[in-house]
């Protein structure tokens, strides 16, 4: 199987794609549980340091039970239904009891988580850089779906996922555990920096703590190198975005956006084709 997959690319890239389907489907689950775990958990814990009798307690409630069930009827979703995007187009996006209409936003992540895995297996190669890029890229998608939700990078995502970047490269696998830990430490100063000279220029929070670790979880996998060129496009896309929303919904200027999105998308992108892209733009201005 490894001889395989080391030969013939396109097998890796087609299992990856079909890996990335299964775990898209685990993260419709974990985008929409985890920020009401996080919040039951966090108004227990503001509870017992007040000194007021804890909530009687409820039905389970975590990633594993209840078990999915349509959100309009209740009909608890059945193996046949729950197939990743297979399911969804044979249903033709509809409950099976009620008919009401499924939202596109579940099979628009595992589509999207399949379609990175086979990006980083097909730029990666079969190997550990693949294997782990590819659990950053999920991770990345996770926290980016909750940005868009609830403007909350959780740091129960956040932070084994920066422990697992200086894990990884203390073997060099991306970058040298040097450029990996200045990474981090570079990627949470720059933004925290930013974020107390705009605070004190305005009196208001320009960003969330969350995004400070963000960015130090993509130094912690790539290096320092990737930092620059990360702010910048992530600047730029959510510039764009911004611009957008306010053409189309009418969204006011000061109406906060989430910036994790783009923060990760832009690491993303660094992490994989960074030097190419200053290559060829070095070329463009006759640097080279």
């Amino acid at each position: 199987m490894n001889l395989l997959l080391t030969e013939q690319p396109w097998a890796f890239v087609a299992m990856a794609a079909v890996l990335g389907l299964v775990v898209g489907s685990f993260l419709n689950v974990l985008v929409w549980r985890l920020p009401t775990m996080l919040e039951r958990d966090w108004r227990e814990q503001a509870r017992e340091m007040l000194g007021m009798p804890a909530e009687p307690a409820g039905p389970t409630y975590n990633l594993m039970h209840p078990n999915s069930c349509c959100p309009h009827c209740d009909h608890p979703i059945r193996p046949w239904e729950n197939i990743p995007l297979l399911s969804y187009l044979m249903l033709r996006g509809r409950c099976a009891r009620c008919s009401h209409p499924i939202s596109a936003r579940y099979p628009f992540t595992e589509l999207a988580c399949a379609v990175l895995s086979a990006m980083v297996a097909w730029h990666f190669g079969f190997g550990w850089q693949a294997g782990a890029v590819m659990v950053l890229s999920w991770g990345l998608l996770a926290v980016s779906l909750i940005d868009v939700d609830h403007q909350l990078l959780p740091d129960v995502l956040v932070l084994p996922l920066l422990w697992l970047g200086l894990i990884g490269n203390s073997f060099d696998l991306l970058a040298t555990l040097p450029e990996a830990f200045w990474g981090a430490v570079f990627g949470y100063m720059s933004l925290w920096t930013l974020f107390w000279l705009f605070k004190l220029a305005t009196g208001k929070d320009g960003m969330g703590y969350g995004d400070f670790k963000l960015l130090a979880l993509l130094g912690a996998w790539g290096g320092w190198q990737i930092l620059p060129m990360t702010l910048l496009l992530s600047s730029l896309l959510g510039v764009a975005a911004g611009l957008i929303l306010m053409r189309l919904k009418n969204t006011q200027v000061s109406t906060p956006i989430p910036f994790g999105p783009y923060l990760a998308i832009a690491g993303w992108i660094a992490l994989l084709w960074g030097g190419q892209i200053t290559d060829f733009y070095l070329q463009f201005v006759g640097f080279r």
